[in-house]
């Protein structure tokens, strides 16, 4: 049983669950919305929420907080792209938002395996 636990394991280890929400998180960025199975949308809605937090604790701060946000960010994500497009561009628009930055939708079940299918998007 996982009562308690703090996350889900995505019969992954640790190193491979890493890439797949920071991949995941990526293509987020650069879709605005995607497709996914629902476990894996809800574990990277709480990645992403975390992510969008550091990358907006450089808003309207001086240049040192704001150089300090892109590392943490890049430090996640380890794209230049992406991590630019989140703290100039993302974060801004939820700066009077505290959390709640993302959407689940449920959609289908997947054909092959039965696999409950979410819509993960920006909201």
């Amino acid at each position: 049983m996982r009562h308690k636990h703090g996350y889900r394991k995505l019969s992954r280890t640790s190193a491979h669950r890493a890439a797949l929400l920071k991949n995941l998180s990526i293509a987020l960025i650069k879709a605005g919305r995607i497709e996914t199975t629902l476990p894996k949308a809800k574990e990277l809605s709480r990645h992403f929420e975390k992510l969008i937090t550091k990358a907006a604790s450089g808003e309207n701060a001086d240049r040192a907080v704001f150089a300090n946000a892109h590392r943490a960010v890049f430090a996640l994500l380890q794209d230049k792209a992406c991590t630019n497009k989140i703290v100039t561009e993302i974060a801004p628009k939820y700066k009077e938002r505290n959390g709640g930055y993302t959407r689940i939708i449920k959609t289908r079940m997947r054909r092959g395996d039965a696999a409950p299918m979410a819509i993960i998007e920006l909201v």
